[in-house]
């Protein structure tokens, strides 16, 4: 695994564990000041408060994961990382699952790597 796999696997297990914890501060602190980001609701949020605002936000089920696949990680220069795949989301029993397809773009920022763009969208053909 390259340093650059390194980084977004980092990322990726923090985000997933933040997710099961319900912890949105938690979560938001993984994104850059200058976020824009695109979940499972039809608003654009932007930077950290925006994600907090989106994770508290969420319908707080009993226990929630995520598990990422199909991930491709391709490097956009010295402080950027472009990322695709797929996030599996699996709710309460009974609830339905969710399976989006999820980009990033992770950046340096002052000296840490922060998500500065999240984006999902269905996994079914739109046209």
């Amino acid at each position: 695994m390259s340093a650059t796999d390194d980084i977004v696997s980092g990322i990726m297990a923090k985000w997933a564990d933040n997710f099961s914890r319900f912890d949105a501060e938690a979560q938001a602190s993984l994104y850059s000041n200058n976020a824009l980001f695109f979940g499972s609701k039809p608003v654009l949020y932007r930077g950290k408060d925006g994600v907090a605002a989106y994770f508290n936000g969420l319908q707080k089920w009993r226990s929630r994961q995520v598990q990422f696949t199909d991930v491709v990680v391709v490097p956009a220069g010295d402080d950027v990382i472009n990322v695709a795949g797929i996030a599996n989301f699996v709710i309460d029993e009974g609830a339905t699952n969710l399976s989006v397809k999820i980009t990033w773009v992770i950046v340096r920022e002052d000296g840490d790597w922060k998500i500065v763009s999240h984006h999902v969208s269905s996994r079914g053909a739109l046209i």
